[in-house]
């Protein structure tokens, strides 16, 4: 066990640096849009966020990923410890199953204002590039940690596949968050398989219909299964105005103004007592 972790650690740390290294040179010679003047504040704080992020993953959570998977494999915990299924086909609904739920959880997370507040922080990024990726507030981190590894444990997932599903996830989030542009026909090719920059851009966009769509994390059907999909932003990709309204000014930038989100009003104001958060705006989608 010990010596499969110790390989699963060092895959997953050559393919995140890997991919920031990839990402950050296409950045800089493709980029899809001109980035403003903040990016260093941006750089500092959203890495800053994803460092904390880590030390409260590794603090709270003794088994994760793949060590969450081995302890429960070896107790034939969840529905594949309990069921003979051929490797490949566990292997393969696993990689699915883990994808749906992360859709299901991101759906969530637009729908329910409590849960709304926790994402907060992942949308008032002012521009939009690689480190995008990482900014999440540590409740919303928490939340998401549980909600994995109570799917691994449900499967009884295989360690490789959930390796896998892993190294998939970093790798995507990092891509399609990235500022590169993409000839708009390998675009078209690429979003049948996998989430592309210039879908999940949409993402990101202030507007209210589009802030709800295109949520799927590695695979992008459930967008299209599920009524979500937005083809093209209205404003087109050079206008999209990113962030969240009421979190427009520089300081929300800052790590220590990113903690607070969740604790402040639509207005970016401290919560006060018999002052409830306003939910985000455009809860509703057009199907």
């Amino acid at each position: 066990m010990e010596a499969l972790l110790k390989q699963a650690s060092q895959l997953y740390a050559y393919t995140y640096f890997g991919i920031i290294l990839v990402v950050s040179v296409m950045e800089w010679l493709v980029p899809r849009r001109e980035m403003g003047d903040s990016v260093r504040l941006r750089w500092f704080s959203n890495f800053g966020i994803s460092i904390l992020n880590t030390v409260v993953v590794r603090s709270l959570f003794p088994f994760f990923g793949v060590g969450w998977a081995l302890f429960c494999s070896e107790r034939h915990w969840g529905l594949f410890g309990q069921f003979s299924l051929p490797g490949w086909l566990a292997f393969a609904v696993t990689l699915i199953a883990l994808d749906v739920v992360a859709y299901a959880q991101h759906c969530l997370f637009h729908r329910v204002p409590f849960l709304w507040r926790l994402h907060l922080t992942h949308h008032t990024d002012q521009d939009y590039d690689f480190t995008t990726g990482v900014r999440f507030h540590p409740l919303e981190t928490m939340f998401t940690t549980s909600v994995l590894l109570g799917a691994i444990l449900a499967l009884g997932a295989p360690p490789i596949a959930v390796l896998v599903s892993q190294l998939l996830s970093v790798v995507i989030s990092f891509a399609e968050h990235a500022n590169v542009h993409l000839p708009s026909s390998l675009d078209r090719v690429l979003r049948l398989v996998v989430v592309t920059p210039d879908m999940h851009r949409i993402h990101h966009s202030r507007e209210g219909r589009e802030t709800q769509a295109n949520l799927a994390s590695v695979f992008p059907w459930w967008d299209r299964l599920f009524g979500t999909y937005v083809d093209q932003p209205a404003a087109g990709h050079e206008g999209i105005i990113f962030g969240v309204a009421g979190f427009g000014e520089r300081k929300h930038l800052t790590l220590l103004w990113m903690l607070a989100q969740p604790f402040l009003d639509a207005q970016g104001r401290a919560l006060g007592v018999g002052r409830r958060a306003a939910p985000p705006a455009g809860r509703t989608l057009a199907r």
